[in-house]
């Protein structure tokens, strides 16, 4: 799959930009500040529909104007697929496929594969459960329809037992009959979640660890493993048992929207004892990982953005990376760098077609 233009309108810092791109590397080259991240996220955004950077989509608009568009003009499996993604302030951010406007948004996810590697997924190992949880989610939906939307009215009961549970706080009253309705919708979606969580972690650990060693060179041992509470216990019961916690809480403490991964080096978690360049050679494994275990699913190579990834990383590692990515399994690949003289030496390395960019 190749992404062969880009076409902005007051999108973040861009007024307006027109980019034709190489079918193998695009660099983009300038100072901090200067908008080359802003394009890799405008492709991200037509992959997802949303900003990798920034959730609140009307921040995304140009200071001083009042909409932004994003139009790409894609090619895959020999037929060309024209997105544009679009939002005016006050309105809903729409996204046609080819001219034709989606109704939800989840029938565009897995449409255009897309991994992406930033320092802001440094928050993968330093912040809490809920940014992990979105990692696992966002890999297993590009390639399952079912999961996604399980995942959807999984997190819509939990928004309503919630509300209902704020509900008997707030009048003082109870009815466990209605509650169990919720309980029993969230036991049947929950437990599919569960499962297919479970299944893809199976897969997606031992390619994590061969992407870690190809990267690092080095048998340091790490892990992912998955904590959850439905390993002991079933969604119904876990429910039944915290009945009571949740009606002081007015919230649903338990589920597999509190499950979490966690990350291991040397057996040791990394967050606490792995080196900066430990932890940024386990988030690119895990990205890597992403990217093969995408491809394996969709049979479409993914699009591969790098952000800045050469920053802090030794230049063992990065010739470890090159190496990697010069062979055929990758297709499409965006880079950002600060250092016009670096990524051209470094581009050079891996003998493709390339085009720089200087912002």
């Amino acid at each position: 799959m190749l992404l062969r233009e880009l076409s902005l309108i007051n999108y973040k810092n861009f007024e307006s930009k027109d980019l034709a791109f190489d079918a193998k590397i695009n660099c983009f080259v300038g100072d901090n500040g200067i908008g080359k991240t802003n394009i890799l996220d405008s492709i991200y955004h037509l992959s997802f529909g949303k900003s990798y950077f920034n959730p609140i989509a009307s921040q995304n608009i140009r200071h001083g104007s009042d909409f932004f568009v994003i139009d790409g003009t894609f090619e895959k499996e020999n037929r060309e697929e024209k997105i544009v993604c679009s939002l005016k302030r006050n309105n809903k951010k729409i996204i046609k496929r080819n001219g034709k406007a989606y109704e939800r948004f989840a029938d565009h996810i897995g449409l255009l594969p897309l991994v992406i590697i930033s320092p802001a997924d440094r928050d993968l190992i330093i912040e809490g459960s809920d940014t992990r949880r979105k990692f696992i989610d966002g890999v297993i939906s590009q390639s399952d329809k079912n999961y996604l939307q399980n995942l959807i009215n999984y997190n819509k009961i939990v928004s309503q037992r919630n509300a209902l549970l704020k509900y008997f706080a707030a009048n003082r009253t109870f009815n466990n009959d209605t509650l169990t309705v919720y309980n029993e919708q969230l036991h049947t979606y929950g437990t599919e979640i569960y499962k297919k969580r479970t299944l893809f972690l199976e897969a997606f650990i031992p390619i994590f660890q061969e992407q870690y060693k190809a990267i690092t060179g080095d048998n340091e041992k790490v892990s992912l493993t998955y904590d959850s509470k439905l390993t002991k216990y079933d969604m119904l019961t876990l429910l039944n048992k915290n009945i009571e916690k949740d009606r002081a809480l007015q919230y649903t403490s338990v589920g597999i929207h509190k499950d979490d991964l966690s990350f291991e080096i040397s057996e040791y978690p990394i967050k606490k004892f792995g080196s900066q360049g430990q932890q940024k050679s386990f988030l690119i494994a895990l990205k890597f990982a992403q990217f093969h275990f995408m491809k394996s699913q969709s049979g479409t190579t993914p699009i591969l953005i790098l952000d800045d990834i050469f920053d802090k990383l030794d230049e063992h590692r990065v010739s470890h990376i090159i190496t990697l990515v010069n062979n055929e399994n990758f297709g499409q690949i965006f880079i950002s760098d600060t250092h016009a003289d670096r990524t051209e030496s470094v581009v050079k390395k891996i003998h493709q077609s390339y085009k720089i960019f200087k912002l």
